[in-house]
């Protein structure tokens, strides 16, 4: 095919930038050749980014087989309509090769039940007969979608950006192809089936969207690293070839919306498929043969009575110029073929379109097909002997006026007028045979090239003035991209209006315009709106996004951030672990350690933490201030005020408990945390004393290795530090001391106090005992007497124990129980006013449990001593006593002094001097 379409310069090789220097700036560009990169200051290579628009998109738009879009307004929130399907399938690039006479028709517009020959088509129908057993197929189909598009970002370095985009559009016309087998496989009208039409339709229009973006992106880009425009004058004598050439070297507005009529065309020849009318049928090589039937037999076999009135002529012009029809069939077969004229004319296939008319007989209507290419004599400046084919219509003014002509002629067809309408650039007659939005830019884009060269040949003095004009509003029309949308949001077609609220046309126009702040609001708007957004849109939102950074464009951050934000935030949903460390990374630090902790807080299982903090750190995230932050989240999330709390507290560990224990692993994973990871259990464990949970602070101090401080100190001395530990570091090992001293003093007591209250039970003798009972009873006394004395060893062994333990909390050293050794260490107001509390909470508990021992094993003057320790100036433990809890000390001291009264003692236990 021409890679134009536009009828005044079809046909013709049309630079897409004039030739610029751009020496000191490089950017690998793809080729279609091969995949090895050209940088633009590499010899030779301006003869590959000089290539026209249209050859540009004959690379980047291989024609694929697509459906017609079904109608998915309501999956969009768009509408209210159920989403529809029509297909009729087709094997990928068909529509590539040249059709020639020979069977054309079969090439062009294939059976349903093309390829079932095929075994990869056998397979793939398997593949669909498993997918549709799932309760959403096209959910389950297209998932793999959000790893696939990952894959693609990492192969593609940023120099390689339009492979990637090329890339994007290859992995989405495999879903494509892959959900229109399972729509084909299933039953219609159930609502699965709806689902899988509604995610087709998404991804056709993704794929169709990133193929937009690379067309006008490689151009802008292209365009933006050419520096000084060297462009030949062009001579009086120029031809209207030459003359539209240096419009498109200069004028991008004009080379982008050229780009924009191939992309529309490369979107109709995917639809091309859905066609379903026999084309054979009509399809012969003598035009109007059942009128030329009926004239013979009539001139034959002359009949009497009535007779319908013919054309009595066969000439093309005869039915307009006599007022007769054609044979009934005749007039059928017409209208078919001039539909499918003008489909293959909206696809850009004007050379199929002359085929199929020379097909049908109808060698004049391709001829007529022929006149708009515009006019070029190479011989005119003399270079060179050898004499060189003359290209175009010299009288193409005449001709393009006719056109026009024919275009408002109201005997003929609508699609007839239209087909005439596109080649003269008549859009009034266009506009009504197109039917959905994309049709409808297709026209007005198409003139507005049209209108623009046409304006840039009559200024340049190659109109012929003295020929019949064109009308004035075509002439004299002032077309912008901008115009054309204003255009098409005034249109009557209602369709129109519904089709161009839908995401991605709204996405497609931006584009188009280059708009993109008007872009990122859109996006903003859709993300506080409701329902939510389909996962693949902001799939396709997201990686939209990290393009247009790549290229270093300027974009509303804080809008760029909620789209990344909103796409890891389904990515967490859906359960991708492997894929949201990388998009986390392309937030800034701060948001992206916040982004990526609110993420672990949901991992339990110790496999995947692990995996996730190494997918951290590939992606170069800060995984240190990440699970510290995860850690800190966790810890504080609590509305209970640290305080002293009342003994009849509910002790037992809760749900929200066993979270914040178990989140401590995510600082034990790397030893190079190890400081981090006591000073957070450090403060959940006071959070836990404080409350009296005293097992839910055992596991905590259960979950730091034992060879934290051993750890903290090594790495400290590899890092060749002579100077002792920080301060923070240190008073963290010396509460964690404190901590373990703590607790392992009550499990001592834990341990002496079951003991204590599981004596052996001294056995009994009945009053009326007889001789062998009493036998019995001596043996049974001393069984009794021996398990007494290994229970009294035991008890007063625990005694022991249970005293140490509580004196080594009483009497910590250095300072004290809960007393920082180091004061140079960054003020803590929070964690000061913990520690306070919890020497006023757990020193007197600890005092108390030790008179329960003593006074419960009869050692009533060690317990008296114990008042001596209470009220030394050297520990000054009185500080953290109330005054109740004074009182109750003293009165437990009272008790112990009469106990040993009664045994003749003084008040302190001593034996009385007589």
């Amino acid at each position: 095919m021409d890679w134009l379409n536009s009828p005044v310069v079809r046909d013709s090789e049309v630079t897409r930038a004039a030739r610029r220097k751009s020496s000191h700036k490089k950017v690998a560009f793809p080729l279609a050749q091969d995949d090895s990169p050209i940088h633009a200051n590499t010899p030779g290579a301006r003869s590959v980014l000089r290539h026209t628009p249209g050859s540009l998109l004959k690379q980047s738009f291989t024609p694929k087989s697509g459906l017609r879009n079904p109608d998915v307004s309501a999956i969009l929130g768009t509408g209210s309509r159920t989403p529809r399907f029509i297909h009729t399938p087709r094997p990928a690039g068909s529509l590539s090769m040249n059709l020639d006479d020979s069977d054309w028709t079969n090439s062009l517009y294939p059976s349903p039940l093309s390829g079932l020959g095929d075994t990869t088509f056998t397979e793939d129908l398997n593949m669909s007969a498993v997918m549709l057993k799932e309760e959403d197929p096209g959910e389950a189909a297209s998932v793999s979608l959000f790893t696939d598009f990952l894959q693609a970002f990492l192969r593609n370095a940023s120099t390689a950006v339009f492979d990637l985009l090329e890339e994007y559009e290859n992995i989405c016309q495999d879903k494509v192809s892959t959900l229109q087998k399972l729509v084909l496989r299933s039953a219609p009208g159930q609502q699965k089936t709806s689902k899988t039409a509604g995610i087709y339709w998404l991804l056709q229009q993704e794929m169709v969207t990133w193929r937009l973006v690379t067309s006008l992106y490689r151009d802008r880009v292209q365009s933006a690293l050419e520096e000084d425009i060297m462009m030949d004058v062009a001579a009086p004598s120029v031809s209207e070839k030459i003359i539209m050439e240096q419009l498109f070297q200069r004028d991008e507005v004009v080379r982008q919306s050229q780009l924009v009529v191939d992309w529309l065309e490369s979107i109709a020849r995917d639809e091309l498929g859905d066609f379903s009318d026999n084309i054979e049928f009509y399809a012969k090589s003598v035009c109007w043969e059942n009128t030329l039937h009926a004239l013979k037999q009539r001139h034959t076999q002359p009949q009497t009575g009535f007779m319908r009135p013919l054309v009595t002529e066969l000439d093309p012009d005869a039915p307009i110029r006599q007022k007769r029809p054609l044979a009934d069939l005749d007039r059928e077969d017409d209208a078919r073929i001039l539909k499918n004229l003008f489909t293959l004319i909206r696809a850009g296939m004007t050379d199929e379109a002359q085929r199929l008319c020379k097909r049908c007989g109808q060698a004049w209507r391709a001829a007529t097909l022929e006149g708009w290419k515009l006019y070029h004599d190479p011989n005119i400046n003399g270079n060179g002997s050898e004499i060189q084919p003359v290209e175009g219509n010299p009288h193409r003014c005449i001709w393009k006026a006719c056109c026009w002509r024919m275009a408002e002629e109201d005997q003929l067809s609508r699609y007839e007028r239209a087909i005439y309408a596109a080649l003269s650039g008549n859009l009034r007659q266009l506009l009504p045979v197109c039917e959905s939005w994309e049709d409808t830019l297709w026209a007005h884009f198409r003139v507005m090239v049209d209108t623009l060269v046409e304006q840039e040949i009559r200024s340049s003095g190659m109109g012929t003035e003295d020929l019949e004009e064109l009308p004035r509003e075509y002439l004299e029309a002032n077309w912008t991209m901008e115009k054309v949308f204003e255009e098409l949001q005034t249109t009557e077609s209602k369709r129109v209006i519904e089709e161009s609220r839908q995401h991605y046309h709204n996405i497609q126009k931006n584009i188009i315009l280059g708009d993109l702040d008007g872009l990122l609001e859109e996006f903003s708007v859709w993300l506080n709106s409701s329902p939510s957004l389909p996962s693949h849109l902001l799939r396709f939102m997201s990686h939209l996004v990290l393009f247009y950074r790549s290229l270093g464009m300027q974009l509303k951050e804080e809008i760029s951030v909620d789209v990344l934000k909103a796409y890891i935030g389904l990515l967490v949903k859906e359960k991708q672990i492997e894929l949201i460390a990388f998009y986390v990374s392309h937030l800034s630090s701060d948001v992206a350690v916040s982004q990526y902790a609110n993420f672990l807080e949901s991992v339990t299982e110790t496999d995947q933490r692990k995996r996730c903090l190494e997918l951290g750190r590939e992606a170069g995230l800060d995984v240190a201030a990440v699970t510290k932050t995860v850690v800190e989240t966790v810890r504080e999330r609590d509305s209970q005020e640290f305080s002293h709390h009342d003994l009849t507290l509910d002790t037992a560990t809760t749900a929200e408990d066993r979270q914040k224990i178990d989140v401590i692993d995510w600082l034990v994973f790397d030893p190079a945390q190890r400081a981090e990871a006591l000073k957070q259990s450090n403060a959940i464990m006071r959070k836990f004393l404080a409350s009296k949970k005293y097992d839910a602070a055992k596991e905590v101090f259960a979950k730091v290795p034992g060879d934290s401080m051993k750890e903290i100190c090594r790495q400290w001395e590899e890092q060749g530090m002579d100077t002792p530990l920080p301060a923070e570091d240190e008073n963290a090992i010396r509460e964690h001391l404190c901590i373990r001293a703590y607790l392992e003093a009550h499990e001592a007591f834990n341990e002496w106090f079951k003991h204590m209250n599981s004596p052996p039970v001294k056995p009994t003798l009945a009053a009326q005992a007889k001789f062998t009972e009493k036998v019995a009873f001596e043996m049974k006394e001393k069984d009794y007497q021996m398990e007494h004395d290994n229970w009294q060893g035991r008890l007063d062994a625990l005694t022991e124990d249970v005293k140490e333990h509580i004196y080594n909390v009483l009497l910590f050293v250095d300072g004290g129980w809960m007393v920082d050794v180091r004061e140079d260490a960054e003020e803590d107001p929070e964690r000061a006013h913990q520690m306070s509390v919890l020497r006023r909470l757990c020193l007197p508990m600890m005092a108390f449990l030790l008179q329960t021992v003593l006074q419960k094993t009869q050692r009533h003057q060690e317990n008296l001593r114990l008042a001596d320790i209470i009220a030394s100036e050297q520990h000054r433990l009185y500080e953290v006593f109330s005054k109740d809890e004074l009182h109750n000390f003293l009165q437990r001291l009272r008790e112990s002094s009469l106990l040993l009264l009664d045994k003749g003692l003084d008040p302190l236990g001593y034996e009385i001097q007589q």
